[in-house]
C-alpha cells in the first residue's frame, strides 16, 4: 500500500474509529440506565403524596375499566395501564369477590405487603397506607353484584431521581472519557500504521548514504515496496552507479594523462636527441666532406619533419578530446568520397608496399572531409607500419545497413592479441610495450581515428580477420540521402 493510501485510510479510520467506540458505548450507558428504569431499581416516588397523586388515577382507570361489559373486555382495558404502572413502578392487583381476578408485577407476597393489605382490609378496603418504605393503595366496588377491590404497591424511594441523575452524570463522564481515550490510542496506532512504511526506507536510503560516503561505490538499495519511495530508491541506485562510473572514468582519465605525459617524454627525446646529435657533429666539425654535411642535415630535416608530425597529432587529438577542434561538417556520399581519395592515396602507399581495394556501396553520412582524410590516411599508415611481408594489402568495404552503414578497413597483416583489442584505441598504446621500435609509429593514429569515428555519432571496435589481420570496424549513422552531392575535392 502507498503512503498516499495508508494517509487516506487513517484520516477516514481517524474519524470511523472514535465514532465507532463512542456510539458503543453509549449503547452500552443507555442499556444500564434503561435496565434500571425497566426494573426499577432506584426509581419510583420520592414522597407518599406524589404516590397518592398518582394511584388515585391509575385507581380510577381500573374501576373505569371494571366497568365494562364482560371479563375478557375488563381484563383487556386493564391491560391498557401497563405504561402508567411502568412510569410510577407500581405493581397491581385485581380482585373480584375474593379471588385473584388481575395481576400485574410482583407485589402482594412480602411481609410487608401482607400486613398492608391486612390493615386495608380493617379500613374497609379504601385508603393508601404506608410502612415507611412501602406504599399500598386500596379501592373497592361494586360493579354487577361482584364486589371488586384494587391493590396498588409501590416502593418509596427518597432518593429515586437522585439516583437517575447520578446514573446519567456517570455515563456522560465514560462516554467523555471514551472519546478522549479513543481518539488518543486511535490517533497512537495510526500514526505508528504511516511512520512505519516511511521509517524503513529512510533508514535504508540513510544507510546508503552513509556506505557511498565511506567509498563503497557497490552498494545498492533493496527495496521491496510498491509505495512512493521505490523510485527514490531506484534513483538512488542510479546515482550510484552514475557515480561509479563517474570516479571510473576520471581513475581512467588520470592513467591516461599519465600514459601521455610519458608517451610524450618518450616520443619526442628519441628525435630531439638524435637532432642533438647531428648538429654537435656539425659544430664539432665530425662531418668534414659535404657529402656528410648535407646527410646529416637530410638527417635532422627528417627527425624534424617527425617531430612536426608528432605535435600536429598531438594537437589533433588534443582538440579532438577537449571537443573544439574546427568542424566544417557537410552531408556527402560517403562512397564517392571514398573511391576518390582511395584513388589519389594508393599510388603512393603502393610504391610503399601496400596496395589498396574498395567495394564501397552508395551512403550518405554528415562529415567533415579534412577529418575523413585523416581517418584515411592513420588506418592506412598503421597497416603499412606493422605489415609482416614485402607487399601487404588493405581492402576497404562500406555496406548500407539501412539507418546506419558499415566502413571496415581490413589489412593482411599479423593482427593483435586479445588482450590488446580493447586497448588498440587507447592513446599511445603500442602492441610493443618496449616502445624502441620508432618505426612503428607514436601511437596516436588509432586514438585519433577513434575519436573521429565518435565525433561523426559513430561507433568504433577492432577485431582479427578470419584469415589474420586486423580489422577496423564503424557503424556511422545516415547523414542525409544517398543522392546527397558529391565532395570530391
Amino acid at each position: 500500500m502507498t503512503i498516499k493510501k495508508r494517509l487516506a485510510v487513517s484520516n477516514v479510520l481517524m474519524i470511523l474509529v472514535p465514532i465507532g467506540i463512542t456510539v458503543l458505548i453509549a449503547l452500552c450507558c443507555l442499556g444500564v440506565i434503561w435496565f434500571t428504569i425497566a426494573h426499577g431499581t432506584g426509581v419510583g416516588f420520592e414522597d407518599s403524596e406524589d404516590f397518592i397523586h398518582a394511584s388515585a388515577g391509575i385507581s380510577e382507570l381500573a374501576s373505569n375499566a371494571l366497568t365494562e361489559g364482560n371479563k375478557d373486555e375488563q381484563l383487556a382495558s386493564l391491560k391498557t395501564l401497563t405504561s402508567f404502572l411502568d412510569r410510577g413502578a407500581m405493581s397491581l392487583i385485581v380482585t373480584a369477590d375474593g379471588e385473584e381476578f388481575y395481576r400485574y408485577g410482583e407485589a402482594g407476597s412480602s411481609q410487608e405487603d401482607v400486613q398492608l393489605t391486612v390493615a386495608a382490609q380493617a379500613l374497609q378496603n379504601e385508603g393508601t397506607l404506608s410502612t415507611g418504605t412501602r406504599n399500598l393503595h386500596v379501592h373497592s366496588l361494586t360493579q354487577c353484584g361482584v364486589d371488586y377491590v384494587i391493590y396498588l404497591y409501590n416502593t418509596q424511594s427518597q432518593l429515586s431521581y437522585t439516583s437517575l441523575k447520578v446514573a446519567v452524570v456517570i455515563a456522560g463522564s465514560v462516554l467523555i472519557l471514551a472519546i478522549v481515550l479513543s481518539v488518543f490510542f486511535t490517533d497512537r496506532f495510526l500514526t505508528r500504521f504511516v511512520w512505519r512504511r516511511i521509517e524503513q526506507p529512510l533508514e535504508q536510503l540513510s544507510d546508503g548514504v552513509r556506505q557511498i560516503s565511506d567509498g563503497n561505490l557497490d552498494y545498492r538499495l533493496e527495496y521491496a515496496g510498491k509505495d512512493e519511495f521505490l523510485p527514490v530508491c531506484q534513483d538512488f541506485n542510479d546515482m550510484a552507479g552514475r557515480l561509479k562510473e563517474s570516479v571510473e572514468r576520471s581513475r581512467r582519465e588520470e592513467e591516461s594523462r599519465k600514459e601521455l605525459m610519458a608517451g610524450l617524454s618518450h616520443d619526442l627525446r628519441t628525435p630531439l636527441t638524435s637532432i642533438q646529435a647531428y648538429v654537435e657533429g656539425l659544430l664539432d666539425g665530425v662531418a668534414k666532406t659535404p657529402e656528410a654535411q648535407r646527410k646529416y642535415l637530410t638527417t635532422i630535416k627528417r627527425h624534424a619533419e617527425e617531430l612536426e608530425g608528432m605535435v600536429s597529432r598531438i594537437l589533433t587529438y588534443s582538440r579532438l578530446e577537449l571537443n573544439n577542434a574546427p568542424r566544417d561538417a557537410v552531408t556527402l556520399r560517403l562512397d564517392e568520397y571514398l573511391k576518390a581519395e582511395l584513388g589519389t592515396l594508393s599510388v603512393d602507399y603502393a610504391e610503399r608496399g601496400l596496395d589498396i581495394s574498395c567495394e564501397l556501396a552508395p551512403y550518405a553520412v554528415t562529415a567533415d572531409a579534412n577529418e575523413l582524410h585523416q581517418l584515411i590516411v592513420n588506418i592506412a599508415d598503421n597497416s603499412l607500419k606493422y605489415k609482416t611481408k614485402q607487399r601487404a594489402t588493405l581492402r576497404v568495404t562500406l555496406t548500407d545497413k539501412g539507418e546506419t552503414c558499415r566502413l571496415i578497413f581490413a589489412d593482411d597483416g599479423p593482427g593483435v592479441s586479445e588482450e590488446a583489442l580493447g586497448k588498440l584505441f587507447d592513446v599511445f598504446y603500442r602492441t610493443d610495450p618496449s616502445r624502441s621500435d620508432r618505426g612503428k609509429g607514436s601511437g596516436l593514429g588509432l586514438a585519433i581515428v577513434a575519436k573521429t569515428a565518435l565525433r561523426m555519432g559513430g561507433t568504433i571496435r577492432a577485431e582479427n580477420g578470419p584469415q589474420g589481420g586486423l580489422r577496423i570496424i564503424m557503424e556511422l549513422p545516415k547523414g542525409g540521402d544517398a543522392d546527397a552531392e558529391d565532395t570530391d575535392r
